[in-house]
C-alpha cells in the first residue's frame, strides 16, 4: 500500500522539510497513489483519507496535526504498518521517545510483518534510543540490523558513531574497515585516526612499544595523518630520543605544512632536556625555508632567544609581524625582549602599534563540511562528526588571559571526540 509513500516514510530523514522539487515529486507520488486506491469499505476510505491528510501535514511541517490524522487512520485500520512507522518518527521528532519506542516494539513483535519492515523498525528503534541518550541500547539495535542485513552501511555508520562516542576505538576501526570494503571508497584518514586513538590509549597505559606500532600503522594507512606524527614524536621525546622525535615532526612540514606549528610548543617544552640543540635549529630552519609562516618565525625567535641570540630573535619576530601584523603573541614577546634589554623607547613604540590591533578577532578554526567554528583545533568536527575537516580560518590578534602570560597562543589538540 502506497509503495512510494512507504519508501519516503521509512527514510531516517523523512521529517525534515523537503525542498523545492523534492516536495513536488513526493507530493506527486502521493497524489498518484491516492487516486489509484479504490475501496468498497467506507471505514477503509476514512482511514485512507486520514493517512493522506497526515502526509500533507508532514509536507507542510505541521507535525501535531500529522500525528492527529495518523492516529485517526490507525483507529480505522490497525494493519497499516506505514502509518505506525510515520507516527513513531513523528513522536521521536517531538521528543516523545517513550511512545516512539513502544510503537517500534509493537511492530517488531508482529508475527506476519515483512522482514524488510522489521529490519527498518529495528533501525528506527536504534534511532529512538540514540535520541533518548541510551547509547548501549541504540548500539544493540544497530548491531541486530547488521546481523540481519550485513551490508546495511547506514546501520554500520551509526554503530561506528556510538563506538567513537564510547571511545571504543578498536570496534570503531573494525566497523569502519567493514564500511570501506562495502562502499569501496577511500576511508584511510578515518581509519588512521582510529589507530591513533588506540595508540594514545596504549601510551596512557605505559605500553609505548605498542603505541609506536599503532602510530606507524596509522601513518602507513594515511601518510597525511598529522596527529600520528605528533604523538609518535611525543613518544620518542619521552624516551629521550630527540632525533627520532624531530624526524617524526619534520614530516609534517611535507604532508601538511599548515599544521607544523603544532610541533613548536612540543619543541619549546623540551629545550631544557635536550643537550645538543643543533638538530632543533636545523629543524626550524628547514621549516622556515619550506613553510615561512608567522608561526615558524615565532618558533625560531623563541629558539634563538633561548640561545641568547637577542638580535636574531628580534629579526625573526619582525619577519613574523611582517607576514601578519596582527600576530598578538609575536608583538607581546617582542615587547618582553625589549623591556628586558632596557630598550623602553622601542617597547613603547611597539605598544602603540599593538593598541591598533587589540580589537581584531583571534585564531579561529572552521569545518569545511558544515561550517562549525571553534577556537581550538580538533581532528573530528563536534557537529558533523567528519574527520580532518577542521582547518585554520584566520590568524588574528589575541588578548592575553593574564598580563604575565608567557606561553604562545597556539591551540592545544583536544580529544578527538567531543563531550556528549
Amino acid at each position: 500500500m502506497f509503495e512510494s509513500v512507504w519508501e519516503w516514510i521509512v527514510s531516517p530523514e523523512n521529517l525534515r522539510l523537503l525542498l523545492g522539487v523534492s516536495i513536488a515529486f513526493t507530493a506527486g507520488l502521493l497524489i498518484s497513489g491516492w487516486s489509484k486506491r479504490a475501496t468498497d469499505k467506507s471505514s477503509a476510505s476514512k482511514g485512507d483519507e486520514a493517512f493522506f491528510k497526515g502526509i500533507q501535514y508532514i509536507l507542510s511541517n505541521d507535525h501535531d496535526h500529522a500525528i492527529e490524522e495518523f492516529t485517526k487512520s490507525v483507529k480505522v485500520n490497525s494493519d497499516t504498518v506505514e502509518t505506525y512507522v510515520a507516527l513513531g518518527n513523528l513522536y521521536r521528532s517531538k521528543g516523545d521517545i517513550d511512545r516512539a519506542i513502544r510503537i517500534r516494539q509493537n511492530l517488531i513483535l508482529r508475527p506476519q510483518i515483512d522482514e524488510r519492515i522489521r529490519i527498518q523498525a529495528l533501525f528506527d528503534l536504534g534511532l529512538d534510543y540514540r535520541t533518548g541518550g541510551f547509547l548501549n541500547r541504540a548500539l544493540g539495535m544497530f548491531l541486530k540490523v547488521i546481523q540481519k542485513d550485513p551490508a546495511n552501511v547506514e546501520a554500520l555508520e551509526r554503530a561506528e558513531r556510538i563506538y567513537e562516542e564510547m571511545e571504543d576505538w578498536n570496534n570503531a576501526y573494525r566497523v569502519r574497515h567493514r564500511i570501506s570494503r562495502l562502499t569501496r571508497e577511500d576511508h584511510r584518514n578515518r581509519l588512521a585516526h582510529h589507530l591513533v586513538e588506540l595508540g594514545k590509549g596504549s601510551a596512557e597505559k605505559g605500553d609505548t612499544g605498542k603505541a609506536v606500532s599503532l602510530y606507524n600503522k596509522a601513518i602507513s594507512t594515511d601518510k597525511n595523518c598529522v596527529d600520528a606524527y605528533l604523538h609518535l614524536g611525543d613518544v620518542y621525546l619521552e624516551r629521550g630520543d630527540h632525533k627520532k622525535a624531530l624526524s617524526a615532526w619534520k614530516k609534517i612540514v611535507h604532508v601538511a605544512p599548515r599544521f607544523t606549528f603544532l610541533a613548536y610548543r612540543r619543541l619549546e617544552a623540551s629545550y631544557a632536556t635536550i643537550k645538543d640543540l643543533k638538530p632543533v635549529e636545523d629543524f626550524l630552519k628547514e621549516c622556515s625555508s619550506s613553510n615561512p609562516d608567522a608561526f615558524t618565525h615565532m618558533a625560531m625567535a623563541r629558539y634563538l632567544y633561548n640561545e641568547n641570540d637577542t638580535e636574531g630573535s628580534l629579526r625573526e619576530l619582525d619577519d613574523a609581524l611582517e607576514l601578519n601584523p596582527d600576530f598578538w603573541e609575536a608583538r607581546r614577546f617582542r615587547g618582553q625582549i625589549l623591556l628586558e634589554k632596557d630598550r623602553e623607547a622601542e617597547a613603547l613604540e611597539d605598544y602603540e602599534e599593538l593598541i591598533e590591533h587589540l580589537t581584531i578577532p583571534y585564531l579561529r578554526f572552521q569545518c569545511s563540511e558544515c561550517g562549525f567554528q571553534a577556537n581550538e583545533l580538533v581532528w573530528q568536527c563536534p557537529q558533523c562528526k567528519n574527520w580532518d575537516t577542521i582547518n585554520l580560518k584566520e590568524l588574528k590578534a589575541q588578548l592575553p588571559k593574564t598580563p604575565d602570560a608567557t606561553d604562545t597562543a597556539l591551540p592545544d589538540i583536544k580529544p578527538a571526540v567531543p563531550e556528549h
